[in-house]
């Protein structure tokens, strides 16, 4: 019993290490807001975020081998999940990733006026899921996918 209570406090020291590390990159990569243009703040956020679970995740089963469950199986069913929520969420995975390389990339800008699939208008947004374009005073909202895999033309009117 005194030999589990050990593990269980090496455990628990451990993932409060991995915790406290998660929190120190994810505060060192949010310093860079400072040093990027505003459009591109969602991207390191997304970025610290990833860091910080990715930290977090790996410290709790660290932790839990420390304990003695074997992680074996866990990893393996996490992967299987993460094949099953990532085949339920290709379109919208896709439209993320997207977003993240027109918001990296700019191509165009907010305020140009482009064209693309038959849609064209003036860029109000670009976020993470859609691009929003207003023609004639109506929105209509270009899937990023859309924008990254079609031909735009960019004008600015």
């Amino acid at each position: 019993m005194i030999i589990f209570r050990m593990k269980l406090l090496i455990a628990i020291i451990i993932l409060g290490i991995f915790l406290y590390i998660a929190y120190l990159v994810k505060n060192k990569i949010l310093e860079f807001q400072f040093r990027i243009e505003k459009e591109k703040f969602p991207v390191l956020k997304i970025l610290s975020n990833v860091a910080y679970i990715s930290i977090a995740i790996i410290g709790g089963l660290t932790s839990l081998n420390i304990i003695g469950v074997d992680i074996t199986t866990l990893i393996v069913g996490i992967g299987i999940c993460g094949f099953a929520v990532g085949f339920a969420l290709k379109d919208v995975i896709s439209n993320i990733s997207a977003g993240i390389m027109i918001i990296l990339y700019s191509p165009f800008r907010v305020g140009e006026h482009i064209k693309v699939s038959g849609y064209e208008g003036k860029v109000i947004e670009i976020n993470l899921r859609y691009t929003v374009l207003e023609r004639e005073g109506s929105k209509v909202l270009v899937p990023n996918a859309t924008m990254f895999k079609n031909i735009i033309t960019v004008s600015k009117v």
